[in-house]
């Protein structure tokens, strides 16, 4: 870690209202460490593609992990560019005018190249942290990957060097002619939360729901 600040570059500066803009490194990571998953974007013989995937930050590391077969990660794992982005969306921005109708969102663009985790011992702890990324303290209450998945799955980490977040907080906002247009105006709030858990039908016996199940929230 150099700094507060990513170093704001010709890639990631953000040019469409950069007010909302930001280079701050705890909003980038406390906006990667939310989010449940990311999407990644990179070009392979003239297509671009977008994919979602379940990722997790390390550090100044982002760690993707994918079946040995999949042709994203092998894409990926040859150092393709790629674009990692992530989105958060908090509220719905309601206007008296559908022009001005938006979302108020927390987003995430990183910009690099994926390299493959080939360390057995690296990447064990890269998949415990995308298990501990998806439920907090679920990797001490499963088995950890053995040979076999190792073996069979392929791990991929991203510096984070380039980054940007961008952020809309606050009320819509609607030209002064039609502030007296009788339109009710606002925000929604929007919450993330769980049902009841489901239990497997096929657990070897009676268990009780783990912690890191009753307990589950994002950061």
């Amino acid at each position: 870690m150099t700094g507060a600040e990513y170093e704001e570059t010709e890639r990631t500066r953000v040019f469409r209202k950069p007010g909302r803009g930001s280079y701050d490194r705890d909003l980038v990571h406390s906006i990667l460490d939310e989010a449940l998953t990311c999407h990644v974007g990179f070009v392979q013989d003239g297509q671009p593609y977008v994919i979602p995937t379940i990722h997790a930050r390390v550090g100044e590391t982002l760690f993707l992990h994918g079946a040995r077969g999949n042709r994203t990660f092998k894409a990926l794992g040859d150092g393709v560019p790629c674009c990692v982005t992530v989105t958060l969306v908090d509220e719905l921005v309601l206007a008296r005018a559908a022009l001005h109708h938006s979302l108020n969102y927390r987003s995430v663009m990183v910009l690099g190249n994926a390299h493959e985790v080939t360390d057995p011992d690296e990447k064990g702890e890269a998949l415990r942290a995308v298990v501990e990324h998806i439920a907090p303290g679920r990797a001490e209450e499963i088995r950890g990957p053995d040979e076999t998945d190792l073996k069979s799955t392929k791990v991929l980490s991203m510096k984070i060097d380039e980054a940007s977040a961008k952020v809309r907080t606050g009320p819509p906002v609607d030209e002064e002619k039609d502030l007296d247009l009788p339109n009710w105006a606002g925000q929604l709030p929007l919450t993330q939360g769980t049902g009841d858990p489901v239990t497997a039908p096929n657990l070897a016996e009676d268990l009780p729901v783990p912690k890191s199940v009753r307990g589950w929230a994002r950061p």
